[in-house]
């Protein structure tokens, strides 16, 4: 491996471990941790995400993955009993943690006398994180709705697969601006089953779904912005919850990770995405010790 050296010395450079905690997508908390590292010259972070942490169960897992690679806990959470876990946690694993928002968020409250959220936006620099995220989005718009030989979707890290409006495009342009390859093949009635997708080796492959009756919404409303006339089979409601039930059945039969869409955002299907894909590097590196 590669060490990388601080400018104008000799000395390798220092990593360690950062455990990224929130409650949302974890934006913030991201962007944070990137434009603090960056005051220092020669540390690198290995980072750990933990996105959409809403539950007990989530939080015991993340106090696992931190007890097994010691460093700094940041966080976000609101919630006070999932804080408060956390937070006794990294106590009982002697690990120091931080709630990155509090000090600016007190400061504020004292000052206009309520409290308040904000954002701290991340760093535009032409550095290596930047042209991945541009090399990421250029991949992701090449291999839109199915465009691509099954070789090439091998260069994805994660492909999407779905039936027609199941916000597949969006969710890959937004985890490219993370530096995330992704790719999407539609599910499309008697012509696209995802049958290519089965013998993929390096992409994680997700599958995406939603309830008919919102599909049955977003396809009208979509026709109705294009001013064309209903397709019956496209909006029929009998029929698109075949589709569905047809999609989900071929997910389940192969193995694919299954993320329901109908009640998120693209961010936050962005964050579940993530966060498997997460677990499947985590589980890959540990099986190459």
């Amino acid at each position: 491996m590669n060490a990388a050296r601080t400018a104008g010395r000799s000395r390798l450079a220092t990593y360690f471990h950062v455990h990224l905690v929130s409650d949302s997508t974890g934006e913030t908390l991201n962007a944070m941790a990137k434009a603090v590292v960056a005051r220092f010259d020669g540390v690198i972070p290995i980072e750990h995400i933990y996105a959409l942490v809403r539950s007990d169960r989530q939080m015991e897992r993340v106090l696992a993955e931190i007890a097994s690679a010691p460093g700094v806990v940041l966080h976000t959470l609101v919630d006070r009993e999932l804080r408060d876990q956390l937070e006794e946690g990294c106590r009982v694993l002697d690990m120091p943690q931080i709630a990155a928002l509090d000090p600016l968020v007190g400061a504020l409250s004292r000052y206009l006398g309520a409290a308040l959220s904000t954002r701290v936006g991340a760093q535009h620099a032409l550095d290596t994180d930047y042209f991945n995220r541009i090399s990421a989005l250029d991949f992701a718009m090449a291999h839109d709705d199915g465009q691509g030989t099954t070789e090439q979707l091998e260069g994805a890290d994660v492909v999407l697969c779905g039936v027609s409006r199941t916000s597949k495009t969006p969710t890959c342009i937004y985890l490219a601006h993370r530096g995330i390859r992704a790719a999407n093949v539609p599910l499309v009635p008697n012509q696209e089953d995802g049958e290519r997708l089965v013998g993929l080796k390096n992409p994680l492959v997700v599958g995406l779904t939603v309830s008919p009756d919102r599909l049955v919404q977003i396809r009208r409303n979509r026709i109705d912005g294009l001013n064309a006339s209903h397709s019956s089979a496209y909006t029929d409601q009998e029929a698109v919850r075949d589709e569905t039930v047809k999609a989900r059945r071929a997910f389940e039969r192969r193995g694919w990770p299954v993320i329901d869409v109908t009640r998120r955002s693209v961010e936050e299907t962005a964050a579940a995405i993530i966060n498997v894909l997460n677990e499947r590097r985590t589980q890959r590196a540990g099986a190459n010790w």
